[in-house]
């Protein structure tokens, strides 16, 4: 869940968010409004649209594909709404709708029918099909299966606002604008832009008043006829470029596996995985061909640093591209924004820190620091994409802004933990925050990770940064640790003054991500293998683990809602982290099972995983509940939905030390699985893993030595 905005990438951090949506941070003391304050509008909910994507344009319906210019509907293109309304009447009557779905993340089919006037035959004869695209093309087919002509007018009325998406999805609703004919269709004029609507073949008929494009059709038995609409915007006022889609051959940044399993589940969430993932590509447009991910749409359609961070860390196994582009353009962001103040800082912004707004931590829990987060998974992609083959001038380029960012993290002790990186030195000891767990786990990451670049390439450093993270490691397993019945569990934070936050969340599963080092192996975790242990008893209990996955928090907790972002629901990607941090440290069983509730709710959304659902429990027959105001895609929540199956075939590159690590879970939770055309060193790699858990590569590149645990 994430807040509306689709305009330039930079722009998305820190937009505002619909009312409702919690996901934003409120500044220390803001009250909720007086009671003298007018009702908020109702947020648009997405739960039940149809949302086609293509970046930077996407289009949103209801399931009968009608556009009635309320919530959300709309064609839209880089956040502002080309059109609102497209209804279409066959004969002065809606068609009866039949299906509405996906074909792809940026294409819709329609499909409706209209029984002809005075027909006694209760079979529709006539059937109208609408094939929308994203980039604002939709092409009506109207067929007729009947014994008779039919003679009768298609009228398509249409409206627009021109409104930004943010005050779109916060409810609000500017009156439309009028009309005026123009060419073959209709056109619109606002401040800043303007839209167009033109029709091939042209309409026998234009009303502009009333918005209205007509047809007057003939179609024989047998017979079809098709037109073709396209909405397009303008800019009328100069204002700078905002980001495009992927260009024109412009390839994918990752390979297109080939996926077989015993679980017929797995190959479809796979596919439209990263078929959503495709949806959401923007290119930098100060190097086209550096691509990254956009957060999720409708709400975050554009570059939050941490979430491209994380969807092209998760994405690795298809290769470095994308984790190159991303890496790129926010390497270009981190540079522009040294010694600039954030938002509501009264001193100099850290040297290093990328960009990211507060989001707020539940009711439990202080908000989390997503340029802090940012800034921590720079280094730790960065590392992990050498390991899995960026070629090493690459590497060289960016190291950089990798040590910028390790500068940050070099004075960001406070009482001996990280807390908001974004916040200046003397703020941070003068008015400390509490310290989050999995920050702590993602500055212990992002240090040896330093280090491992640092040595490989000449660099100072590398054993300071070694001891730095050795401390921090023994202060977290003395004062993070609470000892408890059950034989102790981490605390989820700890409070100024050292009193830990006793809440159990998922977050805590970034306990389980340690990274990946030399040879394949992991990194030394902040939990040794007794507390790794209860951790993972404790992810698999009933009060976290709902039977889709993960909830935010535990059911337990007097403030759990199953529909709260950071208070219950389930968040797919932690879930997903959850499956490879459990399986990589041997609780094989508690992978499965997490894995299992995860393709079980994917079948329900058709293999595309949203980015939150509900965390009621599951139940038989019951399907999971949707998230109103979840984005859907989200490059998190698909990328890890993709990462939780490839974590499973154990596949932990070392490219610079010439090996390749294939250790597979040996409970074999998904049956034989096989995957083809995965990417280590650039070059295609394919693993199947038998019923036994037992690991067979089939393409390798020459240049590397296998090893199998």
């Amino acid at each position: 869940m994430r807040p509306p905005q689709a305009a330039p990438a930079e722009s998305v951090v820190g937009a505002p968010r619909p009312a409702g949506r919690p996901d934003q941070a409120h500044p220390a003391g803001a009250g909720g409004p007086a009671r003298s304050a007018p009702p908020r509008p109702q947020p648009a909910a997405v739960h039940h649209a149809v949302l086609c994507v293509k970046a930077p344009a996407m289009a949103a319906s209801d399931p009968d594909g009608q556009l009635r210019g309320h919530g959300l509907h709309g064609f839209y293109r880089s956040g502002v709404r080309v059109v609102a309304r497209m209804e279409l009447r066959l004969g002065g009557i809606e068609p009866l709708p039949l299906q509405g779905t996906l074909t792809t993340a940026a294409q819709a089919r329609f499909l409706g029918a209209v029984r002809l006037p005075g027909d006694l035959d209760p079979d529709p004869a006539l059937t109208v099909e609408r094939l929308r695209h994203a980039d604002g093309v939709e092409t009506v087919t109207v067929r007729n299966a009947g014994s008779r002509p039919a003679r009768l007018p298609l009228e398509i009325a249409l409206s627009t606002d021109l409104g930004p998406v943010a005050e779109i999805a916060a409810g609000h609703r500017s009156p439309d604008l009028p009309g005026q004919v123009q060419s073959a269709g209709l056109r619109w004029a606002g401040p800043t832009h303007s839209a167009t609507v033109s029709a091939q073949p042209s309409p026998h008929a234009v009303l502009a008043g009333a918005g209205v494009l007509r047809w007057d059709l003939d179609v024989q038995p047998g017979a079809r006829w098709s037109v073709e609409l396209r909405a397009e915007l303008e800019s009328t006022v100069p204002a700078p470029r905002p980001p495009g889609g992927r260009g024109p051959g412009v390839p994918l940044p990752w390979a297109e596996p080939e996926v077989r399993c015993d679980d017929p589940r797995v190959a479809l969430v796979v596919s439209r995985s990263l078929d959503s993932l495709g949806g959401l590509l923007f290119a930098d447009p100060d190097r086209p061909t550096d691509l990254y991910l956009a957060s999720g749409a409708p709400w975050r359609f554009g570059l939050a640093p941490a979430d491209a961070l994380w969807a092209a860390r998760l994405t690795l196994p298809l290769g470095t591209r994308l984790a190159a582009g991303t890496l790129r353009a926010l390497a270009r962001r981190q540079q522009h924004s040294a010694g600039a103040g954030g938002p509501g800082q009264g001193g100099r912004r850290p040297e290093g820190l990328l960009p990211g707004a507060l989001r707020h931590g539940g009711p439990e829990l202080p908000p989390t620091c997503t340029a802090t987060e940012a800034t921590l998974l720079f280094v730790t992609v960065l590392a992990e994409a050498w390991r899995w083959g960026l070629p090493r001038a690459e590497v060289a380029e960016l190291l950089p802004a990798a040590e910028r960012a390790l500068g940050a993290l070099r004075e960001g002790l406070v009482d001996g933990f990280v807390t908001d990186l974004s916040r200046p030195v003397e703020e941070r000891a003068a008015h400390p925050v509490p310290a989050r767990a999995e920050v702590q786990a993602q500055a212990h990451r992002a240090a040896l990770h330093g280090a491992d670049l640092l040595a490989a390439f000449g660099r100072p450093g590398a054993e300071e940064w070694r001891g730095w993270a050795a401390a921090l490691r023994g202060r977290f397993r003395e004062r993070f640790w609470l000892d408890d019945l059950s034989g102790g569990r981490p605390a989820a934070g700890l409070a100024p003054g050292g009193q830990p936050l006793p809440a159990v969340a998922a977050a805590l599963v970034h306990l389980l991500d340690p990274g990946l080092a030399a040879d394949g192996g992991r990194h030394e975790s902040l939990l040794d293998r007794e507390q790794t242990r209860l951790l993972a008893q404790r992810l698999a209990a009933p009060e976290l683990d709902s039977g889709w996955g993960l909830r935010t928090l535990s059911a337990k907790s007097p403030r759990f809602n199953p529909l709260g972002h950071r208070s219950g629901a389930v968040r797919v990607h932690e879930t997903a982290l959850a499956v490879a941090g459990l399986a990589e440290a041997g609780h094989e069983n508690e992978a499965g099972a997490l894995l299992e509730g995860l393709l079980a709710a994917a079948a329900h959304f058709e293999g595309r995983l949203p980015e939150m659902y509900a965390g009621e429990q599951w139940t038989p027959g019951s399907p999971p509940v949707p998230h109103p105001g979840a984005c859907r895609p989200a490059a998190v929540s698909s990328a890890g939905a993709a990462h939780a199956v490839f974590a499973l075939a154990g596949v932990r590159p070392d490219v610079p030390g010439g090996r390749v690590l294939v250790r597979p879970a040996s409970t074999a939770p998904l049956g034989e699985l096989e995957l083809t055309g995965l990417r280590v060193a650039g070059e295609p790699f394919s693993v199947r893993v038998s019923r036994i858990g037992v690991a067979m590569v089939e393409e390798a590149s020459a240049e590397l030595q296998l090893v199998a645990r």
